[in-house]
């Protein structure tokens, strides 16, 4: 009944509503999104192409002066005669040497850009020495350098592997470095440049108040403003040839470009909020109609549910209740519309006139059963009248009063349980009693050819069937299993079958005859009645399943079989109804 109360068919008008609204606002809704999402994706498209250029203006820059300085490096090897001669020099040429080349590079410092340092090492006398563009250096940076330098050249020395071909990031200590290397027979020629020196004319690209951009490694670790990228958790190890966003704190627009002359990236890094800051009038139109949307739709949803389909729910639950067999249900008076006050009058009046009838058609249908059940149970076999009959004349030829009054008080117990037509219901022990005395008849027509046994539990005495249910199948095995050839023994067992939902009473009658052919077993069983060879009907069986019938409907159930070792057995099982 739950079930059905929450299950919706596609064909509801309760569903069709509710979908004519969402079909109405969700597209809506959704186009005014993707309006907005559209608008975002364009706006950051444009901010990240402008930042590209100039990311990339500055990369070219910077590689150009890197360029410049290899072209310097290259031919101070090639064209500088001091820097080629000097380990063929004697020590005071090499002296000499070693103060004019340092004044040529002292001088052309000062016409290269970037360059932080530039630096020679001979390796004939293992000596060393750099010039510097301006008094930015301090002493430490430049010792701390010099030692990477010298262990940097021997360590090439031992190994003979040199295969720094380009700008090449390093740290010492706390800061980043870019360095290049260029080697000869005779000397080491290299240069070096600060990261962070470098970095200061980044400040001067516009992007925005919170935008910032840095160096990084090949691997993408940043070389300045590491606090600021791991705080807000953007990855920069990601492919740079296209704009993309990054960050678990705060999200971040990052467009890069990577060096062409070594193994590094600028990276400039834009807050989304502040890039989405330009679109407030176009966010805030679909904020309020996305808000009022979904306002709005569960109003409606609920306006509906009152106007139409609370009323209808109401006329549903009404006719589901009907529908269960519940004939009094009605739809009880509630605020509504004229149109549904109308239909539930109507329905309520249609239900009354229905109830009426349905009265009337119920009781005709008990009388017309009642009617039937007396006619059924009032079908008395001639044969056993006559029968009786012959007994008691052959007792009076033999002058055996006292079977005559025996039998005289069966006969007349007999008939007075048959004539009790007018009770559908008897108790177990009414029937039983009734069966021993029909025994005692039948042992007076087949003396010492008759053997009866009746178990019953107690408890299961005052239980309540109906009459001649069970003398019916004795009354059949005593006639087709009695005969001459010898004695026949018939059981009767009552028993409670506890195994079900709803607990049965299980009579079984069984006896020790020929059992039934396979002809009488299929009329059984497909319901027909019984017909002899003589042409003769036998309605016993089919009276008995009849009266089950009308009386439990399908909640009685009986079974016709042979035993394994002989004889027939029927077994009925009934609902167990106890009574006093």
């Amino acid at each position: 009944m739950k079930g059905q109360l929450f299950r919706i068919s596609w064909n509801s008008i309760r569903l069709k509503l509710v979908l004519s609204v969402l079909l109405i606002t969700v597209p809506m809704i959704a186009f005014l999104i993707y309006n907005n999402l559209y608008a975002i994706t364009v706006v950051r498209h444009q901010v990240a192409e402008s930042n590209r250029n100039l990311i990339s203006l500055y990369m070219d820059q910077i590689d150009d002066n890197l360029n410049d300085l290899d072209a310097y490096m290259t031919n101070l090897i090639v064209n500088d005669k001091d820097l080629q001669m000097m380990s063929y020099m004697n020590r005071d040429q090499r002296v000499l040497a070693k103060v004019r080349l340092d004044a040529k590079m002292t001088a052309d410092i000062g016409t290269l850009k970037t360059v932080d340092s530039i630096f020679v090492y001979s390796i004939a006398d293992q000596d060393y020495f750099d010039v510097f563009r301006g008094f930015g250096n301090d002493t430490q940076e430049r010792n701390n350098i010099r030692a990477y330098i010298r262990n940097l050249i021997t360590e090439l020395e031992e190994t003979k592997e040199f295969d720094k071909r380009s700008w090449y990031v390093e740290r010492i200590g706390e800061t980043y470095y870019f360095f290049r290397i260029l080697q000869t027979s005779d000397a080491y020629v290299g240069a070096w440049v600060n990261i962070e020196r470098l970095s200061v004319p980044l400040n001067l690209l516009e992007l925005g108040e919170r935008g910032l951009s840095l160096f990084a490694t090949e691997n993408g670790v940043p070389m300045t403003h590491e606090e600021t990228v791991a705080d807000f958790g953007i990855d920069l190890n990601r492919d740079l040839s296209s704009y993309y966003l990054s960050g678990t704190q705060v999200k971040h627009l990052v467009v890069g470009e990577r060096s062409s002359k070594g193994e590094f990236s600028l990276i400039a890094l834009i807050p989304d909020d502040q890039i989405l800051g330009n679109l407030p009038y176009l966010r805030r139109i679909v904020a309020i109609i996305s808000i009022g949307a979904v306002i709005l739709v569960p109003l409606c949803l609920l306006l509906l549910r009152k106007m139409v389909l609370r009323p209808l729910n109401r006329i549903m639950a009404a006719m589901r209740r009907i529908g269960d067999g519940n004939l009094n249900a009605r739809i009880e008076p509630f605020p509504t519309s004229d149109e549904f006050r109308m239909v539930n009058h109507t329905f309520n009046g249609m239900m009354e006139q229905i109830q009426e009838l349905r009265i009337h058609v119920y009781e005709e249908q008990l009388n017309k059963q009642k009617a039937e059940l007396q006619h059924l149970q009032l079908q008395i076999n001639p044969h056993f009248f006559m029968n009786s009959l012959n007994i008691v004349y052959n007792l009076a030829l033999v002058k055996n009063y006292a079977l005559i009054q025996e039998m005289a008080i069966s006969l007349v117990q007999y008939f007075r349980y048959m004539f009790r037509s007018n009770l559908t219901f008897l108790p177990l022990k009414d029937e039983l009693q009734h069966i021993r005395n029909y025994i005692r008849i039948q042992e007076l027509r087949f003396p010492d050819q008759l053997t009866f046994e009746i178990t019953a539990p107690e408890f299961l005495l005052s239980a309540r069937i109906p009459p001649l249910v069970i003398q019916t199948f004795v009354e059949n095995s005593i006639k087709h299993a009695v005969s001459s050839e010898g004695p026949v023994a018939i059981a009767v067992r009552v028993d409670l079958d506890d195994n079900r939902e709803a607990p049965m009473i299980e009579i079984v009658v069984r006896d020790w005859g020929s059992g039934f052919t396979e002809e009488v077993l299929r009329e059984i069983r497909t319901g027909n009645r019984i017909v002899d060879a003589q042409g003769g009907e036998h309605i016993g069986i089919w009276n008995v399943k009849r009266r089950l019938g009308l009386l439990y409907g399908d909640r009685a159930h009986i079974q016709f079989s042979n035993a394994p070792e002989g004889g027939a057995e029927i077994r009925m099982r009934l609902p167990l109804h106890l009574g006093t």
